[in-house]
C-alpha cells in the first residue's frame, strides 16, 4: 500500500466520455453479474483470516484460499511463485487464462495480498477480492489478449513480490505486457460519500511509456463511468506494484480510492471502517475495463462460425501473391478484418467496406495466418496459408 498522501501529489480532473469507448451491451450483460453477496462474504473471509504479514499462518492461509477459489472457478493454470527476503518465504500467486488471437501477450490484472499491523479489509482485501470477482465472471468470456490474474505478497515491505515477478519472470522471459492495471485500496471510507475512483497514470521515468499509460488510463475513466455509478478523476500512480513494471518500461494504468482510509496499516483496517457497496461498484466499473483491454467478446456457436464460413469466402488459399475476400451479400456496414501471424503480431489490418475485396500478400512471409473478422461482438476466424 502506498506510504505517501494522495492529496500531496493528486493532479485531478475531470474525465468526460470520448468516442475512444463506447458503451458495449454484452460487457454490461457480463458486469451486470457481479455479486454485491460475492463482495461482502469475500471481504469477511479475508478479514477473519488476520494479520497477514510474510511468514505468517494467516498469510500462508489466505494463499491456499485465493488458490482454491481459483481452481473451483475451473482455472488449471494456477502458479505458486516462491521467494524470500528477510521477512521470510512467500509466494505470488499468478493465473493466466489464454487468449484466443494473441495468447501470448498478456493484461495483467494485479493487487497484493499481505497486509501489516492489521486484517487489511480494505489494504488490500478489496483489490484480492475485486480480482477473485472477475476471474469468476471472465472464465468463460472469451478474449482476444491473454490475462494473468496476480495476487503479489510482500507489497507491504517494499514491493518485494511485484518485483521478484518482474526481474525473476518478465525480464527473462522477456514477456510480452499489453498493459497492467494495479488495483489497491479501493473499499473507501464509512459514513462518507463514496462516489469516485481515482484512476492513476504513469508520470514517472523513463517517460518512454507515459502517453501510453495516459491513454490508457483516459480509457480506464471512461470505462468505469460506462459500467458503474463512479465518477472518475486522475492522478498519479506511485508506491505500489505496477511500479516494478513501470520501471522495466511496461504500460501501466491503477485505480485507489478517493476517499482515503485512515485506518490503513493499524488493527482497525476493517469492514466496519469501509463501504463495501462502493467496493461493489468499483468491481463493476473494474470488469467492464477488463474486457475492453482484453478486448472481450461473444463465443460462437458452431451453427453460427458454420454460417459464416458459408457466407465468406476467402480464395485462393493456400495464397501467393493475393486472395480476395468475397461476402455472399453485400456488405452493409464496415467490417473490422486483420491478419495475424501465429505468434500473435499483427500484419494487415482494414474494414471491409465491399461485397469483394483483394488483399495483396506478396511481401508477407510464407506462413499460416489467422483471418479475423470483427462483427458487432462477435470474432470469426479462417485460418490463411500464405505460400
Amino acid at each position: 500500500m502506498k506510504k505517501l498522501t494522495l492529496t500531496l501529489l493528486l493532479i485531478a480532473f475531470s474525465c468526460h466520455l470520448n468516442h475512444a469507448q463506447t458503451f458495449n451491451q454484452f460487457y454490461a450483460n457480463v458486469v451486470s453479474d457481479v455479486s454485491e453477496t460475492n463482495i461482502l462474504n469475500d471481504l469477511t473471509a479475508f478479514e477473519n483470516f488476520g494479520i497477514k504479514t510474510v511468514g505468517s499462518t494467516a498469510l500462508t492461509n489466505t494463499q491456499d484460499w485465493i488458490a482454491a477459489r481459483y481452481q473451483s472457478y475451473g482455472y488449471t493454470d494456477v502458479e505458486l511463485q516462491p521467494f524470500t527476503y528477510a521477512a521470510g518465504t512467500s509466494n505470488n500467486i499468478i493465473v493466466t487464462k489464454t487468449g484466443t488471437v494473441y495468447p501470448n501477450t498478456y493484461l495483467i490484472i494485479d493487487a497484493h495480498y499481505d497486509t501489516i499491523n492489521g486484517p487489511g479489509t480494505n489494504d488490500n482485501g478489496t483489490g484480492t477480492v475485486l480480482l477473485l470477482e472477475l476471474a469468476r465472471l471472465l472464465k468463460d468470456v472469451d478474449t482476444e489478449y491473454s490475462i494473468k490474474f496476480i495476487h503479489f505478497s510482500g507489497e507491504e515491505d517494499g514491493l518485494i513480490g511485484s518485483n521478484y515477478y518482474v526481474n525473476n519472470t518478465v525480464i527473462p522471459q522477456d514477456l510480452d505486457i499489453k498493459l497492467v492495471f494495479n488495483i489497491d485500496e479501493v473499499g473507501g471510507v464509512n459514513g462518507m460519500n463514496n462516489d469516485t475512483i481515482v484512476c492513476e497514470r504513469d508520470e514517472a521515468n523513463p517517460s518512454s511509456n507515459n502517453a501510453a499509460s495516459n491513454a490508457a488510463t483516459n480509457s480506464l475513466a471512461i470505462c468505469m463511468e460506462l459500467y458503474s455509478n463512479l465518477e472518475t478523476e486522475i492522478s498519479n500512480a506511485y508506491a505500489s506494484d505496477y511500479i516494478p513494471f513501470e520501471t522495466n518500461g511496461e504500460i501501466i494504468t491503477g485505480i485507489y480510492e478517493k476517499n482515503i482510509s485512515p485506518v490503513n496499516h493499524t488493527a482497525n483496517d476493517n469492514l466496519a471502517n469501509m463501504d463495501p457497496y462502493y467496493a461493489y461498484e468499483v468491481t463493476k466499473g473494474a470488469l467492464g475495463t477488463a474486457m475492453e483491454f482484453a478486448m472481450a467478446f461473444e463465443s460462437l456457436s458452431i451453427e453460427e462460425q458454420n454460417d459464416f464460413d458459408n457466407l465468406v469466402t476467402v480464395s485462393p488459399n493456400p495464397s501467393k501473391n493475393y486472395f480476395k475476400i468475397e461476402f455472399k451479400n453485400p456488405v452493409h456496414r464496415a467490417i473490422d478484418f486483420k491478419l495475424v501471424d501465429m505468434s500473435g503480431k499483427d500484419v494487415y489490418k482494414n474494414r471491409l467496406t465491399k461485397q469483394i475485396q483483394t488483399v495483396a500478400v506478396d511481401s508477407m512471409v510464407s506462413a499460416q495466418y489467422l483471418a479475423v473478422f470483427k462483427i458487432n461482438n462477435k470474432r470469426f476466424v479462417k485460418t490463411i496459408l500464405i505460400d
